[in-house]
């Protein structure tokens, strides 16, 4: 009768099967772990490009900001060149309509039934407060004439002749009610006779400010 010995070969089995697990298992967290590699790649590739794309939105920003920054001098003269320009037109529009404004105003002092320039509602007022500060609608301007108008740096002199002193205080009153006048000062004034008619006439200065 024969003995055969099977356990060191079922033994040597179970040992191989074993490092076939093994293997497998390591296998398994060689590929886990080439996965992990892979997605974490994947997802700093994706951060790096955002980065990368808000750095090159802030370097733009830069580039602009330093082109606005280089041209703000030249911005700044160019706008300096047009105020100063706006400036001298509005001048000269205002040097040649302005004296033909206070020419005209004075043409309306100096008509009969006319009056100075003033608002109603100050007049109105003027009329409750002080009624000889208000002008007299029915004074003869013909009682008094102009013989010099000066005006320089918006300022007026008037020299003129006038039958008596009431006729200069009228007009005295008439150019301080108007909009066009102010700081209006009468200068002393003489009497004299006239060559003409021989009449007794009161030769007057009188000084204010203009607006427009």
């Amino acid at each position: 009768m024969i003995k055969i010995n099977l356990l060191p070969q079922k033994r040597r089995a179970e040992r191989s099967e074993g490092s076939q697990l093994w293997l497998i298992a390591l296998l398994g967290a060689f590929l886990l772990e080439v996965v992990a590699l892979f997605v974490f790649h994947s997802i700093k590739n994706e951060e790096l490009k955002d980065q990368n794309r808000k750095n090159a939105e802030i370097q733009t920003q830069i580039e602009q900001a330093k082109q606005a920054v280089a041209n703000h001098a030249q911005v700044k003269t160019k706008l300096e060149q047009l105020r100063a320009r706006e400036d001298a037109i509005s001048k000269l529009q205002s040097a040649r309509t302005g004296p033909t404004s206070v020419m005209l105003e004075l043409a309306r002092l100096l008509t009969p039934g006319r009056g100075p320039s003033v608002d109603p509602d100050r007049l109105q007022q003027l009329r409750k407060d002080n009624p000889l500060a208000v002008y007299n609608p029915a004074w003869d301007a013909r009682r008094l004439w102009l013989t010099k108008f000066v005006e320089q740096q918006r300022k007026v002199r008037l020299e003129g002749i006038a039958r008596d002193g009431e006729d200069v205080s009228e007009l005295a009153r008439r150019m301080g009610l108007s909009s066009f006048f102010y700081e209006v000062r009468l200068l002393p004034a003489r009497t004299q006779k006239d060559a003409t008619t021989g009449m007794e006439v009161v030769r007057f200065e009188l000084e204010a400010k203009v607006r427009y």
